[in-house]
């Protein structure tokens, strides 16, 4: 079933995407720039360089799922990357924020979850990921 929910681990790379990339391209750069694997059940998440284009990729059992969403107006607003780091680790609610336009930096909560505590703590790729943060107009 098709399905993104607060319990995956979500991993927005840094660097802007060619998004005539598909399955291949995308697990390939995974593989090769963070040195993971793309079949890990983990959601990347590739933006390219105008911010107005998302893909998640995402290994489900049997295959994999690619979502794709093309803004017809505006720019995605992204977290401020902490590193020198290759990722970050955003949350479920991180993302649909995001994805929905809602400014990140403006939104207060009341208590904080973690999106560091559903991702796998030896994977290399969380290794060298730290918590998104704010905004970043860059990319």
């Amino acid at each position: 079933m098709f399905a993104l929910t607060s319990s995956s681990c979500y991993y927005l790379y840094r660097e802007p995407t060619d998004m005539r990339k598909s399955f291949d391209g995308l697990s390939g750069l995974i593989q090769r720039q963070l040195r993971g694997s793309a079949s890990s059940g983990e959601v990347f998440i590739f933006i390219n360089h105008r911010r107005d284009r998302i893909k998640l990729l995402r290994w489900e059992e049997g295959g994999f799922i690619l979502y794709y969403k093309r803004l017809e107006s505006g720019t995605l607003e992204l977290p401020r990357f902490d590193s020198a780091s290759q990722t970050c680790v955003m949350s479920w609610a991180e993302l649909v924020m995001m994805i929905e336009g809602i400014s990140i930096t403006h939104v207060k909560r009341k208590h904080s979850v973690n999106p560091v505590l559903f991702c796998e703590k030896n994977s290399p790729i969380f290794r060298e990921s730290l918590k998104c943060s704010e905004t970043n107009d860059r990319l």
